[in-house]
């Protein structure tokens, strides 16, 4: 009825979309947050109806820089084109690559125990420099090219490889702040080092302007778009393969990995 009546006002329409879990390459065992598997939601939830505006629901650790950059960019070409505002909303976490998404947004809503920031890059892992020679294993690695073996665990740690993987880290940590910087612009706090890798909570993160206040999803949307609002959840659908079990081995090594990388923030 109310599409017959032209001068009655359609209420507004919100697509949500669900961001959840570490950002990793398509390529990788289970689920996860990448650009090829979104692709296909965001471009639904901005073009489907005529929405009033987009909101997603951030909860995530962080992950692959590139796919945080090509997702934050797709939301952000889509955003252009159709003139729509985005309100990113945090649960848990938008850390490190899921604060890059959350720049994403025009305006970023958190809980008072939300953890956001996170903006710096991290390569962890082992060295076991002796582990072999103490079992009598001898490990025989040929190379053509000098850097094929770079940051190899079974060798002491290098000066010249420690140099070499800080060249690799720091465009990437550059390209990071230059997002940040050019999203939240004025509304960064110029007085506090933000960019190191350190973590707020709630309020403390909205003084440090890497948020603009304290909310959540439906009463904030309300008070946007109106009470009779709607809200459209998006969100990625998982294989009917993995609905029924099937890929159980991968599936425990994507869980166990991304457990690791919440555990950085005490989840």
């Amino acid at each position: 009825m109310r599409g017959l009546v032209p001068f009655l006002k359609k209420p507004a329409l919100v697509p949500l979309i669900r961001l959840q879990g570490m950002i990793a390459g398509p390529g990788r065992l289970g689920a996860g947050l990448n650009d090829a598997t979104l692709a296909p939601v965001i471009e639904r939830a901005f073009r489907r109806g005529k929405p009033t505006a987009v909101a997603l629901v951030i909860n995530s650790p962080g992950g692959s820089p590139v796919q945080s950059s090509l997702i934050a960019a797709r939301i952000r070409r889509l955003a252009d084109e159709k003139r729509l505002p985005v309100h990113a909303f945090v649960e848990d976490a938008a850390a490190s690559g899921g604060y890059w998404l959350a720049t994403a947004a025009d305006d970023i809503w958190v809980d008072p125990s939300s953890l956001v920031g996170s903006i710096g890059v991290i390569s962890a892992g082992f060295g076991f420099p002796d582990l072999l020679a103490r079992h009598g294993v001898e490990r025989r690695v040929h190379t053509a090219g000098t850097s094929k073996s770079f940051m190899d665990p079974f060798r002491p740690e290098r000066p010249e490889d420690v140099a070499r993987l800080h060249a690799l880290l720091d465009p990437i940590h550059a390209a990071f702040k230059a997002q940040v910087q050019a999203r939240r612009g004025a509304r960064l706090d110029g007085s506090r080092e933000l960019f190191n890798g350190d973590v707020w909570v709630g309020q403390a993160a909205v003084d440090a302007g890497l948020a603009d206040g304290i909310g959540h999803v439906e009463p904030r949307l309300k008070a946007l778009y109106g009470d009779k609002l709607r809200i459209l959840p998006y969100g990625i659908r998982r294989p009917w393969f993995r609905r029924l079990g099937v890929g159980l081995a991968g599936e425990a090594i994507a869980v166990a990995e991304e457990r690791a990388l919440w555990a950085r923030y005490g989840f």
